[in-house]
């Protein structure tokens, strides 16, 4: 008789088609209806036909008290969860720099709600993860916590269980990344929020609780997709990337996961000598500083995040001849680069996630300081912008800064790690202008009096004119550099250079 014969290989065949998408045509025609893909098939996507080992397979819902087991087996397979690990991005990295935990949520099953062993399989999955140090990605989509596994007789509430405390105190020196398509509700949601990296469909309606407990709760009825949709939750910070459909987030997940994984070969850099006129002549007009952005690091790098949520700021992962790094810019577009409290909290974050992972920061600076005023004090500016501070003095990793135009103020310290004495490197192009706070506010405030003495407007004004150009000439990148308070002032044609080399130099922090 072969092994093919054999009656235990014939269970575990007929055990495991019964759970693929080819032995449920119901459950994968009800995903097409709604225009998505099924859980297995965002893994293969994720994979590209690399290896993965899975964990808790044969799994189903506990409910065999109440439902046949063959029907558990063909409807709940999984419980409702794929996990295992899988090499993603092996066509780039090596074996080991590749494998990454994968958690895939099958909304297929059950709404993919969060049931007894379901959580014991993300469990294991996070144990393995922290054991090995591994990068995580998971999708979120699901209604929450499950409450019909009436197998479950030791517990009451269930609120014992581990997955979110270790989902929160994950801390493998690589990325948690969460993919979300959907209805995302109450513990998914959960779990989505303490992602460090969060990307979502436009279809994505997220929140920390669903139409049922809302309604539950007398707060009204709602169906599923006015509750946290994608465009609400773009807005506000929630999603860091938001994308069209699975496909363009599971290639964003590969994506976002290949800035951590390891060196790439070097890339190819734009001509860097329109750098030089990157900024217009006059100071008080703004330019678009992603184009620097473009220009100045490895062609196609750049993946930004949170991209209209505290939009005085820019954050986001390039590569610089082949290195990772996180990238932190003024907008001057927005605010005039003033870094308001949205930005604080975001440009905090950002700060905290390249700290863990170890990504090196490179600080392109134009701000004329934290904005301030009786409505950034309502929207919580001192306690906001101090926790910019607070993320800024624990970095351990290299900060570079490079100071495009103004540099005033506290906003501006906050933005290369809290002093003008901690980048790893800090020059300035020959715009750069560095004063305590911006120059027409020193003028209004240092030079009042003599002001207000003159009564004519013409001739107050050339006054001020003619005080704020003496400001601006002592307060050049050019007498910055010779006070020593930054290291150099650099032709903008060499920052990239200049960068690289500060890069591969020893860290003294």
């Amino acid at each position: 008789m072969s092994s093919k014969d054999r009656q235990e290989l014939r269970e575990l065949r007929e055990r495991i088609a019964r759970g693929s998408d080819a032995g449920r045509p119901g459950a994968v025609e009800r995903r097409r209806k709604k225009g998505f893909r099924t859980a297995r098939e965002n893994l293969a996507d994720l994979l590209r036909d690399g290896p993965f080992v899975e964990y808790g397979a044969l799994a189903v819902a506990a409910q065999r008290q109440r439902r046949d087991y063959e029907e558990l087996q063909r409807e709940t397979p999984a419980d409702g969860v794929i996990t295992g690990v899988g090499s993603v991005n092996g066509e780039y990295f090596a074996s080991a720099e590749s494998r990454t935990a994968l958690v895939i949520y099958d909304y297929s099953v059950l709404a993919g709600t969060q049931g007894f062993f379901h959580h014991a399989k993300i469990d294991r999955m996070l144990c393995i993860a922290a054991r090995q140090r591994l990068p995580v990605i998971m999708y979120t989509e699901g209604g929450g916590g499950r409450p019909g596994d009436t197998d479950v007789t030791t517990q009451i509430a269930g609120l014992n269980v581990d997955t979110f405390a270790s989902w929160a105190a994950l801390n493998t020196g690589m990325p948690r990344i969460v993919v979300n398509n959907g209805y995302c509700f109450a513990g998914n949601a959960a779990l989505f929020g303490a992602g460090d990296v969060r990307i979502a469909t436009r279809a994505s309606s997220i929140g920390m609780a669903g139409p049922a407990m809302i309604e539950g709760g007398g707060l009204g009825s709602f169906r599923p997709d006015e509750i946290g949709p994608s465009e609400v939750q773009w807005r506000n910070g929630v999603i860091d990337i938001l994308v069209d459909d699975e496909a363009g987030a599971t290639a964003m997940a590969r994506r976002v996961l290949w800035y951590f994984q390891g060196d790439v070969p070097p890339g190819v850099a734009q001509d860097q000598k329109p750098l030089r006129d990157a900024l217009p002549e006059d100071r008080r007009w703004s330019y678009p500083v992603r184009d620097i952005i473009e220009r100045l690091f490895d062609v196609k790098s750049f993946t930004e995040l949170r991209r209209v949520y505290g939009r005085s700021v820019i954050t986001g992962f390039a590569r610089l001849g082949g290195r990772a790094v996180g990238v932190l810019a003024s907008d001057c577009q927005q605010l005039g680069g003033a870094v308001d409290s949205d930005a604080s909290d975001k440009a905090s974050r950002f700060l905290n996630l390249c700290n863990r992972t170890g990504l090196p920061v490179v600080s392109l600076v134009d701000t004329p300081g934290f904005m301030v005023g009786p409505d950034s004090e309502t929207a919580g500016a001192v306690h906001r912008m101090s926790g910019l501070f607070e993320s800024a003095a624990s970095l351990t990793v290299p900060i570079l800064a490079v100071f495009l135009r103004k540099a005033y103020g506290l906003g501006a310290m906050a933005l290369v790690g809290g002093s003008f004495a901690v980048p790893h490197f800090a020059a300035a192009w020959p715009t750069g202008e560095f004063g305590g706070m911006g120059l027409e506010g020193a003028v209004r405030l240092g030079y009042r009096k003599e002001l207000e003495a003159v009564s004519d407007p013409e001739q107050r004004q050339h006054l001020f004119d003619r005080l704020l150009a003496e400001l601006y000439e002592k307060g050049k990148a050019l007498e910055a550099a010779a006070h020593l308070e930054i290291d150099a002032v650099i032709d903008p044609a060499d920052t990239r250079d200049q960068l690289i080399n500060a890069l591969y130099q020893r860290s003294c922090k």
